[in-house]
């Protein structure tokens, strides 16, 4: 009996751990500021998929001339991802239709970007869409931005 209490508080207490140390990330991460929820879609196919396969939900930050993409289920401490703002090109925009209407959150607009050639979409909300706009076009001079 006192063998199972035991491991029972020690499954108990690990899930507390690691739930804490989920906000403790997500509090670190956003500590800088410039934050905002996206979810992501890497190499997207050609052919219009709009099955809502491969999202994955994430927070993405500022940093500079960069946008850094966590996973929000992750411990790791680094972003997953980093677009360089010199090399997004942004080639569509659209509500999400479909399954991805599940797998997104429910005020999303879909933004179809290449990133050195790798086609991608990014999920945000209409006011984080439109800083991330208005992040690109804020380039410095002589930098080649396209905004759909």
């Amino acid at each position: 009996m006192f063998l199972a209490l035991l491991v029972s508080g020690l499954v108990v207490a690990l899930v507390v751990i690691g739930l804490f140390v989920f906000g403790l990330r997500r509090r670190l991460i956003q500590r800088s500021g410039g934050t905002f929820d996206c979810s992501l879609r890497w190499n997207v196919p050609e052919e219009d998929d709009r099955s809502g396969k491969g999202w994955v939900y994430g927070v993405a930050r500022y940093n500079g001339d960069r946008v850094e993409w966590f996973r929000v289920f992750s411990y790791a401490p680094r972003p997953r991802r980093a677009l360089e703002r010199s090399a997004i090109e942004v080639v569509s925009r659209r509500l999400p239709e479909g399954e991805e209407e599940l797998a997104l959150l429910s005020d999303a607009v879909v933004l179809g970007c290449l990133h050195h050639g790798t086609r991608l979409e990014l999920a945000m909300s209409e006011d984080a869409l439109t800083g991330f706009l208005a992040w690109l076009e804020a380039a410095p001079p002589g930098q080649r931005v396209n905004v759909a």
